[in-house]
């Protein structure tokens, strides 16, 4: 674990010391969860100061296409593909103008790569034809596009232009609701719910932490629990592994000493660099 990472746990760990972890014994009024919320929001800012977009990016387009390759596959795998990708195609022009079959011999290694080609290229003549080669800074401008919803979206407003967003992937909406913030699936709901408990300035980041929390320690099927800075506000604590030596092995990315996801990390980022495709 990067030492950032190691003493911001120490620092939650102890905050959390001396409270016991579990399901409240009364049911908890809404007022009372908008308070927990908030204070879990508070606890991970302390815990990933340096929590960010997990895809390499320079530009709005570069994230705009990396965030729709990362469809049902991960960061990481998006973020060793797309260095020759934007080799071939950093523009939206040249995109737009690439034979179908070389991209998607490019970005075969993300999974569901005809698909992904046909709305790269579809966006990229969107792009070129209706809003001059640049990547539009509203969300009705950009759910209009070949192979972009909300969520993609929001993850570009947030990151590329500083509009404030709710990104409600897997991680988030499944950690939201485990945290008994929301009980609502879909995930326009979901971000509905979420968007009335913080206030406008905190949702971009707000979406970070929850990510990086969930890749890290609040995992799926095994949540290294006895690892958890907030396990004292978790109502779900027990669902995974509660001794603490034992949680530690769970951990992964930086927090268990292994590379992060993205080739090009922030600088404030504690862990190392992912390798590049095929290294390793």
């Amino acid at each position: 674990m990067g030492e950032q990472a190691a003493r911001s746990t120490r620092n939650a760990a102890k905050r959390s010391a001396g409270a016991a972890p579990g399901k409240p014994a009364k049911p908890e009024s809404h007022l009372a969860m908008v308070r927990r919320a908030r204070r879990i929001n508070r606890e991970l800012a302390e815990v990933y100061p340096y929590a960010h977009p997990e895809l390499d990016f320079r530009n709005p387009f570069e994230l705009l296409v990396a965030t729709v390759l990362s469809a049902q596959t991960t960061d990481l795998r998006v973020n060793q593909t797309t260095p020759a990708l934007f080799a071939a195609y950093p523009t939206p022009e040249d995109m737009a103008a690439a034979v179908p079959e070389r991209l998607e011999e490019i970005i075969r290694p993300t999974g569901f790569f005809r698909a992904k080609a046909r709305s790269l290229m579809g966006l990229s003549a969107a792009l070129r034809d209706d809003f001059g080669g640049e990547v539009p800074g509203r969300l009705a401008d950009l759910v209009k596009l070949p192979g972009v919803g909300r969520k993609t979206a929001n993850v570009v407003l947030g990151n590329a232009f500083g509009v404030p967003g709710i990104t409600v992937d897997t991680h988030f909406g499944r950690l939201v609701r485990r945290w008994k913030w929301t009980e609502q699936e879909d995930p326009e709901k979901v971000e509905a719910e979420i968007a009335e408990i913080f206030p406008k300035s905190e949702w971009t980041m707000l979406s970070h932490r929850v990510v990086f929390h969930g890749r890290r320690i609040c995992h799926s099927r095994k949540p290294a629990c006895g690892a958890c800075p907030i396990a004292s506000l978790c109502p779900a604590y027990g669902e995974g592994e509660t001794d603490p030596e034992k949680a530690k092995k769970l951990l992964k990315y930086e927090m268990g000493g292994h590379p992060g996801q993205r080739l090009s990390p922030p600088p404030d980022y504690p862990g190392s660099p992912a390798p590049p495709l095929g290294a390793g």
